[in-house]
């Protein structure tokens, strides 16, 4: 693990079990529609990133709003709104090895997640923020 990834690692508390058992359930249903309904929502496409928990190597699924990235890559954005990392996030660069996406009406596909910084970061955030301004605020 890089220096930088050490330093971002999670610190304090965080969520609570509570906290977890309801985003979980929370991730449970939306996963159900979008295999159900289709692979949008809100106005957003939603993949399915398939991950494994850093600590109880558990599978885990979470939808997310991904946008096109240019040359079959996909941006996702690593915040869940608060002044920590998602758990998912942890869980990529723990086990990069063991990440698949999802999409409606296909099977998972192993993908090689990869970190923006600095200039390719602020581009693709360019790219974000244009294709959905409620994310940029």
């Amino acid at each position: 693990m890089s220096e930088q990834l050490e330093q971002d690692k999670p610190v304090g508390k965080g969520p609570g079990k509570f906290s977890r058992w309801v985003q979980r359930r929370a991730n449970a249903r939306t996963v159900q529609r979008i295999r159900r309904k289709g692979g949008r929502m809100m106005g957003m496409d939603v993949l399915i990133l398939h991950t494994r928990g850093r600590v109880s190597g558990q599978p885990r699924e979470t939808p997310l709003a991904w946008f096109d990235g240019g040359t079959g890559s996909w941006l996702v954005v690593g915040s869940g709104g608060g002044d920590r990392h998602p758990d998912w996030y942890w869980n990529l660069i723990a086990q990069p090895d063991s990440v698949a996406v999802e999409f409606h009406g296909r099977d998972p596909q192993p993908v090689t997640p990869h970190e923006l910084r600095g200039a390719e970061r602020e581009e693709a955030w360019r790219k974000i923020a244009s294709a959905q301004p409620r994310i940029a605020k």
